[in-house]
């Protein structure tokens, strides 16, 4: 899923995000965007409105903090317009969120109903067919993704920084754009004969959502701070790795995590036949004839997942894939130890990329 690591949103060695301390700019930004949009053209596109401010209520943040942090360690003086594009940071998440749902067919996310369920919730008991019911969510669903979309390249664009800036930032939002809809795309089509090897996941993984959640929101901190080209590419590479670092633990907490702490369904990636690198390790095993039954499996309940949860544990699969985000980890803070990022951001990436490699 797209919008993957901030269920289990990766915190530092005292269980805060970066930036923790200082007053969310980014929130007051973005309430103050939704808010002005309360009013509606009518009652449902209202309702609309109303659910896509709730599914942008909730979650870690680090988005915007790893944007407002870096900007801040780099001497950054654009303050104002930090805010403006870490709140895009956020609604740019919450549109994908909101569309990734839709393709993945949940109708919960964060453990309440998201915008789709809600819409077709209301059709349903207004009397509507269970199909035509679910069609309704959907479209809910993409319409309020595509109005969160529109609203961060908005916010970006009239974030007040200086025009040069403003271009630079909008050709990194619009790269992050791209390659992530070509990350969504592959990871639908990966799942479909199941048969994509270790290297063609983890490049999608790294386009689907290394390249918003972490290289977008550092580098535009960077850029907004006015480094350099070096510094920029350099935090850009920081994002890959932590990226892919995070999505693992994500894949991970996909089969072995508890919806509770995750925010989302517990059983979704199994039954939806995810093409992610635990199952691809899998493949590759003695256990897969009795594994491969059970993924794809729309059927598959809460005794069948435990059993695929020991086998994946006895194929060394669920070992293999946490030493792999462990290395990625390593990788990220070589990578951030030559860059000046200020205890608050520094102790961050060491604290989360050593526990990489434990699992909810």
């Amino acid at each position: 899923m797209t919008a993957g690591p901030d269920g289990g949103a990766p915190r530092g060695a005292n269980g805060v995000t970066p930036g923790h301390a200082r007053p969310t700019r980014a929130d007051a930004a973005l309430h103050r965007f939704l808010a002005a949009r309360r009013g509606g053209v009518d009652a449902h596109d209202a309702e609309l409105w109303a659910a896509l401010e709730r599914a942008a209520d909730g979650g870690k943040r680090f988005r915007p903090l790893l944007l407002l942090s870096v900007h801040e360690a780099l001497g950054g003086t654009e303050a104002a317009a930090a805010a403006e594009v870490a709140a895009a940071m956020e609604l740019l998440h919450t549109a994908f969120v909101v569309h990734d749902d839709v393709i993945d067919g949940d109708r919960t996310r964060r453990g309440r109903p998201n915008v789709s369920g809600t819409f077709a919730d209301r059709a349903r008991r207004a009397g509507a067919a269970p199909a035509r019911a679910e069609h309704y969510g959907d479209v809910a669903g993409l319409l309020a993704g595509d109005l969160a979309l529109a609203g961060a390249v908005r916010t970006v664009a009239l974030c007040g920084a200086p025009p040069p800036t403003v271009r630079r930032l909008l050709d990194l939002l619009e790269r992050a754009l791209r390659i992530s809809a070509a990350g969504e795309l592959a990871d639908v089509r990966l799942s479909l004969t199941g048969g994509a090897d270790l290297g063609e996941i983890l490049t999608m993984e790294e386009h689907k959502t290394a390249v918003y959640s972490f290289e977008l929101p550092l580098q535009a901190g960077a850029v907004l701070a006015g480094a350099d080209e070096a510094v920029t590419a350099r935090l850009g590479e920081l994002g890959r790795l932590l990226g892919v670092a995070f999505q693992l633990r994500d894949d991970l907490d996909g089969v072995f995590g508890e919806e509770a702490v995750t925010g989302k369904p517990a059983l979704s990636d199994l039954r939806e036949g995810k093409c992610t690198p635990l199952i691809a390790h899998a493949r590759t095993t003695p256990w897969w004839p009795e594994l491969a039954p059970y993924v794809g499996d729309p059927a598959i309940d809460a005794a069948a997942a435990a059993r695929v949860r020991e086998l994946l544990t006895a194929a060394g699969s669920r070992r293999f894939i946490e030493d792999l985000a462990a290395s990625y980890g390593e990788a990220a803070r070589a990578v951030a130890e030559p860059l000046d990022l200020g205890a608050d951001l520094g102790g961050w990436i060491a604290a989360t990329t050593a526990g990489l490699a434990r699992v909810a």
